[in-house]
């Protein structure tokens, strides 16, 4: 089985859909995956990751089911250096959150304080219980920190969402803790991340990713891609 996690388009979050960068950026994007074999589409309810979508599905002349749970990682936390006010989970600065070995850990990285103040454990593992089940029906079960293999296949599945959302379904496939990569990796507007099932062993299967953040489509349509999803490569800039 084949995965595509897709992030949105360059957003204008204030309206919830994407700025005209961002509307090329979902054309460019229809364009490569009108020949794609995708054989389910599945939608974040937020207008961005919709908006992004709608082109590619009106190409296709194909239906996508909405999940909630495709939202952004939404938990509030109050990091370190800026107890004043809620911030996401991820955004943190580098030389706070990395003096703790926990972060590091897939089974303890949600039980520092801050964490457990945003709850975040509690959001984390409903998303992957949801991601499990809808894996489960495409044919994969869950068991520890690998699948099952019920029916294997060679379908496609593809997932409109967002940054934050897509470290969280990727660190629960590995099994491996999302701080580094919510820190580690910048997926930018528009990117395509392809996941493969890989069954070495007959009955067991574990995922790997192939491509992380591809914007081929981009390039391809001489755009250039969007700086959102990263910060300033130099402190002066």
């Amino acid at each position: 089985m084949r995965l595509l996690i897709i992030r949105h388009g360059e957003p204008d979050y204030i309206h919830d859909t994407l700025t005209e960068k961002g509307w090329r950026e979902a054309e460019l994007l229809s364009s490569y995956l009108v020949n794609e074999k995708i054989d389910s589409v599945y939608v974040s309810p937020l207008g961005r990751a919709r908006d992004t979508a709608s082109l590619t599905l009106q190409k296709r002349n194909q239906d996508a089911e909405v999940l909630e749970w495709l939202k952004e990682f939404e938990p509030r936390i109050h990091r370190p250096d800026k107890t004043d006010k809620k911030t996401r989970t991820w955004d943190w600065l580098p030389e706070d959150w990395t003096k703790y070995p926990e972060f590091y850990l897939y089974d303890a990285w949600y039980d520092h304080p801050v964490m457990q103040e945003g709850h975040v454990k509690e959001a984390y593992l409903k998303i992957c219980k949801q991601f499990d089940l809808l894996l489960k029906d495409h044919g994969y079960e869950r068991e520890g920190k690998l699948y099952n293999v019920v029916h294997g296949n060679h379908d496609t599945i593809a997932l409109f969402c967002h940054f934050g959302l897509e470290c969280v379904l990727l660190s629960h496939l590995l099994s491996i803790s999302p701080m580094p990569l919510w820190h580690g990796y910048a997926a930018a507007p528009s990117s395509v991340t392809t996941v493969y099932t890989e069954e070495r062993r007959e009955g067991k299967a574990s995922f790997r990713i192939q491509t992380f953040g591809s914007v081929t489509h981009l390039y391809v349509g001489k755009e250039e891609p969007s700086f959102a999803a990263r910060y300033a490569e130099c402190f002066h800039d």
